[in-house]
C-alpha cells in the first residue's frame, strides 16, 4: 500500500513539474526544439574549438563570439515591434530555415577543407542576425502556445530545461565527434536537426493571431516600450542585473577552449564535459524552477542565484584539478539559469500585454544583447592579464550586482504586488500572502 502511494506522489510531482505539457502547441514546440537544441550546442561547442585550434588565439575566440551576439543586441528592439505585427508563429518558420541554412553552409565548408576564420566570423555574424529576430519572437509566442497563464512560469522553466538538457547532451556529442572525425559532422547534424522544430512549428493548430494594422511608426513603439520598463523598478532592475551578469559573468563560457586546452591540457572532449557540466547544472536550475507552483519570492531567487554565479565563477578560475573544475561548473551553471529564467517569469508575469514583445526584447538585449561585448571584453583582458584572472574580475562583479539587487527588494516587491493582485494570476497572491513571503 505503502509502494502505491509513493507511486502516487511521483506522477503528481511529474505531473507538476510537465504541467505546461497538457497543451498541444506547447508539446509539439517542446519535442521539437528538444531535438534541434541539441545540434545548436552541437555547434556551439565545434565553432569554439575549430576558431582555437586554426588562430590558437583567445582574442580571436572573443572577437568571434562578439561577432555572432552584437547583431542582438542591434537589431532585437526592432524585431519585437515586428513581431507584434505579424504571425509569430510564420516568423519562426522562416528564422529556423534561415538558421539551417547557415549550418548546410558551414558544413559543405568544413568538411570541403576550405574553411576559413572569415568564413567564421561571416556566418556567425549571419547567425547571430537570425537570433535577433528568432528570440524575442520565440519568448512572446510561449504566451500563444500556453492558454492557461498560471502554466506560463512553467512554460518558461520548461524552457529553460530543455535548452540545457541539450547543454548536456549536446557538448559531449560533440567532443566524441570532433576528435573521431572532426567539426563538420556537428555541423551537418545540427542542420539536420532544424527540420524537427519546423516540423512541428508546421503541425501546430492555433486561431490566426490578431493583428492589429500599426497605428504609430516603429520609433515610436520603440521609444514608447522603453519609456514604460525604465520607468518601472521592477522591470528596470531586473534587466540591470541580467545586463550586468552577461557582461562579467556569461563570457566564461567564451573562454572554456582555453581552460580545456591550456589549464588542463586536453582535447575537445575535455570542452564538451566542461560545457556538459555547467549545461547539467543549469539543468538542475530549471527543473527546480519548473517544480515551483508559484511565482512568489522569485526576486529573491533571482539575488542569490546571481551570488552563486559569482562565486562559481571565482572558484572556476582559481582550480586547476579539472574534476573539482567540472563540479564547481555544475553549481555555476546553475546560479545563471536560475537567475535568467526567474527573471525571464517575472518580466512576463507583470509586463502589460501590447508590451509584451518589447520588453522581452529588452531581457534578449540584456542578456544575450551584452553577452557580445563581454565576449569582446573577455577576450582583450585574457590577453592582457590571463584567463583566470579574467573570470576572477567577472565573478566579483556579479557578486557584487547580485548584493545592490538584493538591496533592491522591498522596492520591487512593493511595486509587484498590486500587479499581482489586479491580474489575479496567482490566487495566494490575490488574498495578500505575498506580504509574508514574496
Amino acid at each position: 500500500m505503502e509502494v502505491s502511494k509513493n507511486n502516487s506522489g511521483s506522477s503528481m510531482n511529474l505531473a507538476i513539474v510537465f504541467r505546461a505539457l497538457k497543451h498541444k502547441n506547447y508539446r509539439l514546440f517542446f519535442y521539437g526544439q528538444s531535438i534541434s537544441l541539441v545540434g545548436t550546442w552541437m555547434q556551439q561547442v565545434a565553432i569554439s574549438w575549430l576558431v582555437y585550434r586554426l588562430t590558437n588565439s583567445p582574442f580571436l575566440l572573443g572577437v568571434v563570439g562578439f561577432i555572432g551576439q552584437i547583431p542582438t543586441f542591434l537589431c532585437t528592439p526592432f524585431a519585437a515591434v515586428i513581431a507584434n505585427r505579424h504571425s509569430r508563429r510564420g516568423m519562426l518558420i522562416i528564422t529556423q530555415s534561415l538558421a539551417m541554412m547557415e549550418a548546410v553552409i558551414l558544413s559543405v565548408l568544413v568538411l570541403s577543407g576550405h574553411v576559413r576564420v572569415w568564413h567564421l566570423i561571416a556566418l556567425s555574424a549571419f547567425l547571430g542576425i537570425v537570433h535577433s529576430f528568432d528570440i524575442p519572437i520565440r519568448q512572446a509566442f510561449t504566451v500563444e502556445m500556453v492558454d492557461d497563464r498560471e502554466h506560463l512560469g512553467n512554460a518558461i522553466a520548461l524552457n529553460s530545461s530543455m535548452v540545457n538538457a541539450a547543454r548536456l547532451v549536446g557538448p559531449s556529442i560533440a567532443g566524441i565527434l570532433i576528435a573521431s572525425v572532426g567539426e563538420g559532422a556537428c555541423f551537418l547534424i545540427n542542420a539536420i536537426s532544424y527540420l524537427t522544430v519546423i516540423a512541428s512549428l508546421l503541425a501546430m493548430t492555433s486561431a490566426p493571431m490578431r493583428i492589429k494594422p500599426p497605428a504609430k511608426h516603429i520609433f515610436h513603439e520603440l521609444k514608447e516600450g522603453i519609456s514604460y520598463a525604465f520607468n518601472f523598478p521592477p522591470i528596470k532592475i531586473i534587466l540591470l542585473l541580467l545586463a550586468l551578469v552577461s557582461l562579467m559573468g556569461v563570457p566564461y563560457q567564451v573562454l572554456l577552449p582555453v581552460f580545456a586546452k591550456d589549464i588542463f591540457h586536453g582535447g575537445p572532449h575535455t570542452l564538451g564535459f566542461l560545457v556538459a557540466m555547467s549545461g547539467m547544472g543549469a539543468l538542475a536550475g530549471a527543473v527546480f524552477l519548473a517544480a515551483r507552483k508559484s511565482v512568489i519570492g522569485l526576486s529573491r531567487i533571482i539575488a542569490w542565484a546571481a551570488g552563486i554565479f559569482g562565486l562559481g565563477i571565482i572558484g572556476f578560475s582559481l582550480s586547476r584539478i579539472l574534476w573539482v573544475s567540472m563540479a564547481i561548473l555544475f553549481f555555476t551553471g546553475f546560479g545563471m539559469m536560475v537567475n535568467m529564467a526567474s527573471s525571464n517569469t517575472i518580466l512576463q508575469t507583470i509586463v502589460d500585454e501590447d508590451k509584451r514583445g518589447r520588453v522581452m526584447s529588452f531581457y534578449t538585449m540584456s542578456f544575450m544583447g551584452m553577452a557580445p561585448f563581454g565576449s569582446l571584453l573577455s577576450g582583450l583582458l585574457a590577453d592582457k592579464i590571463g584567463t583566470p584572472n579574467t573570470l576572477l574580475f567577472g565573478g566579483t562583479c556579479c557578486i557584487a550586482g547580485a548584493l545592490i539587487f538584493a538591496a533592491k527588494l522591498p522596492l520591487i516587491r512593493e511595486k509587484i504586488r498590486p500587479i499581482y493582485r489586479q491580474k489575479g494570476i496567482i490566487p495566494e497572491v490575490a488574498k495578500g500572502i505575498q506580504s509574508a513571503n514574496g
